[in-house]
C-alpha cells in the first residue's frame, strides 16, 4: 500500500518515522544520496574533513579535541569509546536508568573491564550527590559513563552536575549523547565532557551508517593499544584519518554526503538552539494533543526531553499494541515498535524533519485508531 503525506515545506514521505532514529529526513538529504562517490576521491575526503570540523564546532570542542568517524550504528560508537577509554586498571562507574545504559554495561562486560553500576528507576534521574558518594567510597573509579537523554522513557539526566562531581575526583566523563547532540544544550568544554558519542541518524537528521566520537586529543593519544577490537579501535581510526583524511575501511559514502547536507540544514535552522526550538514545539503539540484525546504522558513536562515522548498504555481490554501500531502505520505514521519501559507504555519520537502540524496529524490518527479498536477506557494500565 502506497500512501503520500504532506510534510514540512510540502515534503512528501511514506510514511512519517516517529522514532528516535532512523527518522524522517528532508528531500535534500535524500537527494544527496543519488550520486555515487569514490571512497578515496579528494571530493569525499573534503566531505569527511568538513563533517569532522563541523561536529567539533557544534560541541564547542574546536580546541584540544578530535572527532573520529566510525562505520556502524550508535551502539558501535559506545562500544568503541568504552573499549578505548574505560580504564583497564581502574573501574568505570556506569549510570543507567534505561535500556541504553544497560546496553553499555553489557558491552563493557564483554570486554571484561571492571565497573560499578549505579541504577535508578527509568523515570528517575541519577543524583549527583549519590554519584559523589560513590566516587568517594570507591577511589579506584577512573571513569564515569552516562546517557544524556535516555530514550527508553525520554528522561533527561543532569549531565552537567554529574560531570562536575566526576571532574573533582579526576575521573573522565564519557557521555552517550546519541539522542541529544545537535539539539539539546551541550558544550564539552563548559560541561566538562571528555568523550561524547552520537550518530548520523539523530538530531542532525541524517541517515544511518556511521557513528562519531568526540574526545580530548590527549585521551586519544593515550589510548593507543587500549582497544579490545580491530574494527572499533578509535586510536587507529583517528591516526589513519589524520594521515589520509579517510576511513581505514570502506566508508559509508552515501551516508556521509547525506550527513553533510543535513549539517548545512542544521546550520541554516540556527544550529542546536534553532533545532531545539522546533523540537520543543513538536513535543508540546504532541503531548498537548495526546492529553486532549485522553492519553497520559509517562513523564511530567519538566522531566521529559524534547526528543521522544512516552505515553501510558490504556487499560481498556481491547487495547492491543500490535493492532494499534498497524493502525497508525496504515494512517501514515510509524512509532517505536514496542516498549522498553517496565511500565505499560508506548513511545513516539518527535525528532526529525517534522513540524508541529505533523504532530497534530498524528494525534488525529491516534484518535481514529483508538476509535477503530473500540478503546473507551484510556486510564493508564497498571
Amino acid at each position: 500500500m502506497t500512501i503520500q503525506f504532506r510534510g514540512p515545506a510540502g515534503q512528501e514521505t511514506t510514511p512519517y518515522l516517529l522514532t528516535p532514529g532512523p527518522l524522517t529526513t528532508t528531500p535534500a538529504v535524500k537527494e544527496a544520496m543519488l550520486r555515487d562517490w569514490g571512497s578515496w576521491d579528494a571530493d569525499l575526503r573534503a566531505v569527511v574533513a568538513s563533517i569532522r570540523s563541523d561536529l567539533l564546532d557544534i560541541a564547542d570542542a574546536a580546541q584540544g579535541f578530535e572527532c573520529v568517524l566510525l562505520q556502524g550504528s550508535g551502539s558501535y560508537g559506545v562500544e568503541a569509546a568504552l573499549g578505548s577509554f574505560a580504564p583497564k586498571n581502574k573501574k568505570t562507574l556506569m549510570l543507567t536508568n534505561g535500556a541504553y545504559g544497560e546496553r553499555a554495561i553489557k558491552a563493557l562486560s564483554y570486554m571484561n573491564r571492571d565497573f560499578i553500576s549505579y541504577e535508578t528507576d527509568e523515570l528517575e534521574a541519577p543524583s549527583a550527590e549519590e554519584v559523589a558518594a560513590l566516587l568517594k567510597s570507591n577511589p579506584d573509579i577512573g571513569a564515569v559513563f552516562l546517557v544524556q537523554c535516555e530514550t527508553t522513557s525520554g528522561i533527561v539526566n543532569p549531565i552537567e552536575d554529574i560531570a562536575a562531581v566526576a571532574q573533582k575526583t579526576g575521573c573522565i566523563v564519557i557521555l552517550d549523547a546519541m539522542s541529544s547532540f545537535g539539539a539539546m544544550d551541550l558544550s564539552m568544554k563548559r560541561m566538562g565532557i571528555d568523550v561524547l558519542i552520537s550518530s548520523a541518524n539523530k538530531c542532525i537528521e541524517g541517515v544511518p551508517g556511521f557513528t562519531y566520537i568526540l574526545a580530548r586529543r590527549d585521551l586519544l593519544e593515550a589510548s593507543q593499544g587500549a582497544s579490545h577490537s580491530l574494527s572499533l579501535d578509535l586510536y587507529e581510526q583517528w591516526a589513519y584519518m589524520q594521515k589520509s583524511g579517510q576511513f581505514r575501511y570502506t566508508p559509508p559514502t552515501h551516508t556521509l554526503v547525506a550527513f553533510a547536507k543535513a549539517l548545512e540544514q542544521h546550520k541554516a535552522e540556527g544550529g542546536a538552539p534553532g533545532r531545539l526550538a522546533r523540537y520543543k514545539k513538536t513535543a508540546k503539540a504532541l503531548r498537548d494533543g495526546m492529553r486532549r484525546i485522553g492519553l497520559t504522558p509517562l513523564l511530567g513536562d519538566n522531566e521529559t526531553g524534547p526528543i521522544i515522548q512516552t505515553f501510558a498504555t490504556p487499560r481498556d481490554p481491547n487495547f492491543d499494541f500490535t493492532r494499534f501500531y498497524e493502525g497508525l502505520k496504515q494512517r501514515g505514521f510509524i512509532i517505536y515498535p514496542g516498549k522498553l519501559t517496565k511500565k505499560p507504555s508506548f513511545r513516539v519520537g518527535n525528532m526529525g524533519a517534522l513540524d508541529h502540524e505533523v504532530m497534530e496529524m498524528l494525534v488525529d490518527a491516534t484518535e481514529a485508531t483508538l476509535k477503530a479498536m473500540n478503546i473507551k477506557d484510556l486510564t493508564p494500565a497498571e
